[in-house]
């Protein structure tokens, strides 16, 4: 019999199950990355609407420099024409500029925590393609300004207004849907490679707006409108909410669970286990981010979970504000994003400033802070799924992220191939805390014990993280707008400050966290103590310590340390 050709054994080596996962992956991972290809092209066309020209009296030496040392970049003379688009082409520009992304970011705040509650109310495959329908019209009417001739700077603002609003049905929606296929055995490495769609699609909008920024910026916009409302077709066609849909196995764990999504209901009753067995099966990472006097394995109380166990009700407002840890990772969120956003906004105007580049050189330059994302964020769901420490990973990446920054504000000064090095490095630091805690940490918390399967309230807690995250992303760029005219090294002071404050908040959680992995170290080595004195072979098979010392080499190194010391 011949060899089956690679690609035929790729395709019957994958089960039904499997591949479906891996459509929904694809799928979900495509539809965001139209969101924020859509976000982008305001930070290209911004060096397109107030361009960077000389003062008209200084024109007869630019002509004499223009001949004379051709090697040097020389910004030609401003006419009425060449300044940029009115109303931005007035020496306030950057305060005005500064005002369409705090509008976008202050209308995507409030949304956020507004989204979250509705989406998790309504089927997610209407609400989802319904908000990308509504986002590429809102896109597009900021390019319909260039070919309509508008020059008010309240119709800009309108459409930043409603975009920002409209933009916020795609994150809780996407997580609740790549949670609900997503097992938690390695949630950090796949979350961390599908939250790259962050960056892919920041790359594809600067490259798209930066094919037409200087030609045409109204194409910038439309362009981008036009692809993300053929994302909302496609998601309304192919999108599949919940494994039980289509009858797929699922991959939760948990005791007792219903399964829902959207307006249909799924109820799947399994074994119920007693609160001292669930309490060593527990997952050590949502272990650590207990408090002290709390029970692993018990729920925060009656009233909390009241009605989640049978599935008829969504989680509160502050119900999911009292799970463990979602406080302290919004707060670590709003600092983090804050970081981020000023340099998705704010960093091809930088360039330009810096480097003396135009437009679609700033705009296709900044596409590698992005692409030092991408790595950012696998790297740090690598990184927490080897340690099973989300918030550590977080606090080693911002404590290096601070000192870098300062680095980069020095070096983009002395060259372009310092600035390329510098960017990539950032974009990794920057980003990577931030894709963790929006995607696994979002998870993690979203079906966190104490919510006794309430798949439902995972579109609530991402809606809080990322609701209060983009408070943060609002500060930036207005902070950003603020700052820049005293100068650029503020801004980054500014940035620095901001990555301490998100470290400063997640140092409860990362205490819990070392402390908790020395309790359960000593934990399991009194089990296997307790197991060898008595002889009992099946509870040695069926402890914790089967589970974190699975490695028979291993395992069987610590046996016999463990025998020596009983003997002596």
């Amino acid at each position: 019999m011949a060899q089956l050709p690679p690609g035929i054994y790729l395709i019957t080596s994958c089960t039904r199950d499997q591949w479906y996962r891996a459509f929904i992956f694809v799928l979900t991972f495509m539809l965001y990355v139209s969101f924020h290809l859509s976000r982008k092209p305001i930070s290209i066309v911004k060096g397109e609407l107030h361009k960077h020209c000389a003062i008209p009296q200084d024109t007869e030496l630019i002509s004499y420099k223009k001949y004379a040392v051709p090697s040097q970049p020389v910004e030609e003379p401003c006419n009425k024409s060449s300044r940029g688009w009115e109303p931005f082409d007035k020496s306030n520009y950057k305060e005005l500029l500064g005002a369409l992304d705090y509008s976008f970011l202050c209308a995507y705040a409030v949304g956020m925590y507004l989204s979250g509650i509705i989406g998790e109310r309504l089927p997610i495959r209407y609400y989802l393609t319904g908000g990308m329908f509504a986002s590429g019209l809102f896109t597009a009417m900021f390019g319909l300004g260039y070919f309509y001739n508008i020059h008010n700077l309240w119709f800009y603002i309108a459409a930043q207004i409603a975009n920002g609003l409209v933009q916020t049905t795609g994150w809780p929606s996407v997580v609740t849907c790549i949670g609900n296929w997503c097992g938690k055995g390695r949630r950090g490495l796949i979350m961390g490679l599908w939250n790259s769609h962050t960056s892919v699609g920041n790359i594809l909008g600067s490259l798209i707006a930066g094919y037409w920024v200087s030609t045409c910026w109204g194409l910038s916009f439309v362009v981008p409108g036009v692809i993300i409302s053929v994302m909302g077709i496609v998601c309304y066609l192919f999108l599949i909410e919940h494994p039980k849909d289509i009858n797929c196995a699922s991959t939760s764990t948990n005791n007792s669970k219903s399964y829902m999504n959207g307006s249909n209901r799924f109820k799947i009753q399994k074994p119920k286990i007693s609160t001292k067995e669930t309490s060593k099966s527990q997952d050590p990472e949502m272990q650590c981010l207990l408090s002290d006097n709390e029970n692993c394995g018990k729920p925060l109380s009656s009233n909390f979970c009241e009605g989640y166990e049978s599935g008829h009700s969504a989680i509160s407002f502050i119900g999911a504000l009292r799970i463990p840890g979602v406080v302290e990772f919004s707060l670590c969120l709003l600092f983090a994003k804050l970081v981020s956003y000023t340099f998705l906004f704010w960093l091809p105007l930088y360039i330009t400033n810096v480097d003396n580049l135009n437009a679609k050189e700033a705009g296709d330059l900044s596409t590698l802070f992005d692409v030092g994302g991408i790595f950012g964020g696998i790297l740090a769901g690598i990184i927490s799924d080897r340690l099973k420490k989300r918030a550590s990973t977080c606090g080693i990446m911002l404590l290096i992220a601070a000192p870098v920054l300062y680095v980069f504000s020095a070096v983009s000064k002395m060259g372009l191939e310092a600035t390329i090095v510098m960017l990539l490095i950032c974009g990794a630091l920057v980003n990577g805390p931030y894709a963790l805690i929006t995607t696994a940490v979002s998870a993690d918390l979203g079906t966190h014990k104490s919510l006794k399967g309430n798949a439902r309230a995972l579109s609530t807690v991402t809606a809080i993280i990322d609701g209060t995250g983009s408070v943060g992303a609002a500060l930036g760029p207005l902070l950003a707008g603020l700052l820049s005219p005293t100068g650029w090294n503020n801004v980054f002071y500014m940035l620095m400050v901001a990555d301490a404050c998100a470290l400063l908040f997640l140092l409860r959680l990362i205490r819990k966290e070392l402390r908790c992995r020395m309790d359960q170290t000593l934990g399991v080595m009194t089990s296997l103590v307790e197991c060898l004195k008595s002889g009992d072979q099946m509870r040695l098979k069926n402890s914790k310590f089967e589970a974190d010392y699975g490695d028979d080499d291993v395992k069987i190194k610590v046996l016999e340390n463990v025998k020596l010391s009983l003997k002596d």
